[in-house]
């Protein structure tokens, strides 16, 4: 019997303890859920900003959703997707690229576009990927994802590639395809 009741209260005094503890942990939670972190956001709406250089314009951006975010390392982000317009020095568009995400990282001036990419360029050429980087600094396109590009009735697929902003040049790595020649372009 002496037992019984020293294993029942060893077991009582165990359970206090363990509710206790778990009252003071429960306790910390809530004050710490309840100091939110604030990150400074500036959120635009229905965006278009133009690119320009010695007063002739680049490029344009266009998107429903803009979230500027002013941490250390700044960025913006459009998560309801973009469309980024590219002119000749006529003024005249000579590619376009939209994705359906798409971030901005402003130190490193990297453009990371993701979900659906498709750009076009004035040959009438579609490439799509999942992911695309557009550097601006080298003001180039690259890509280490799946790669298709398709002009009139050919299609080539690749590993990656790398292309220049107006997607006029391209080179594209492991390449396979179904490609019809005419004999002007025929070996």
């Amino acid at each position: 019997m002496k037992l019984r009741r020293y294993i029942s209260g060893a077991v009582c005094s165990v359970g206090i303890l363990l509710l206790s503890a778990c009252e003071n942990d429960l306790r910390k939670v809530e004050q710490l859920s309840a100091k939110k972190l604030s990150i400074p956001v500036d959120k635009s709406t229905g965006v278009e900003i133009i690119y320009s250089d010695s007063a002739v314009v680049k490029a344009k951006l266009i998107t429903p959703e803009l979230l500027n975010f002013k941490t250390e390392k700044p960025y913006i982000e459009m998560r309801k997707g973009v469309t980024v317009i590219f002119y000749d020095q006529y003024h005249q568009e000579s590619s376009r690229v939209k994705s359906d995400y798409a971030i901005r990282r402003e130190r490193e001036n990297i453009v990371e576009l993701k979900r659906n990419v498709v750009a076009t360029n004035i040959k009438g050429e579609t490439f799509k990927s999942e992911e695309l980087i557009w550097d601006e600094t080298k003001k180039r396109f690259y890509s280490t994802r799946l790669v298709s590009i398709t002009s009139n009735q050919n299609i080539l697929f690749g590993t990656s590639f790398w292309a220049n902003e107006d997607f006029s040049y391209y080179e594209i790595v492991q390449s396979t395809g179904d490609l019809r020649l005419t004999g002007e372009q025929g070996f």
